[in-house]
């Protein structure tokens, strides 16, 4: 956490709906980075000590998607939260790395943050 705020890593590649979570991890009162792609917040998760959690979606362009970038983060950065959405593939939460949590798009805007806070207080 920084300056008392956790740090919230939001992978989307399509825009609009990356500034929709970016709108929601502030307004949850979370710090929020963003990055299109798992190779972008990869180089960002190499950059930065901070970051709490990875909100990431699933389908995306680039060498891994969501789930292979989800068990990447869980491999090299153990104590960094995961929530993984999408709107295309329902996934059961086994499939994911231990810890993390999966919503279908599209997503309820409190059930996000609850699950953002619930994950961040498992976290301290």
């Amino acid at each position: 956490m920084r300056n008392g705020k956790a740090v919230v890593l939001i992978v989307e590649d399509e825009m609009l709906i990356r500034m929709g979570a970016i709108d929601l991890v502030l307004s949850a009162g979370y710090e929020a980075l963003d990055a299109r792609d798992a190779d972008e917040a990869i180089r960002i998760l190499e950059a930065r000590l901070d970051i709490d959690l990875v909100f990431t979606d699933v389908q995306m362009p680039g060498t891994m998607d969501g789930i292979k970038l989800a068990n990447y983060i869980r491999g090299r950065w153990p104590p960094v939260r995961l929530l993984v959405a999408s709107g295309n593939a329902i996934l059961e939460e086994s499939s994911l790395p231990a810890g993390s949590r999966f919503f279908a798009k599209p997503y309820d805007d409190h059930a996000i943050t609850d699950a953002m806070a619930l994950l961040l207080a498992e976290a301290s």
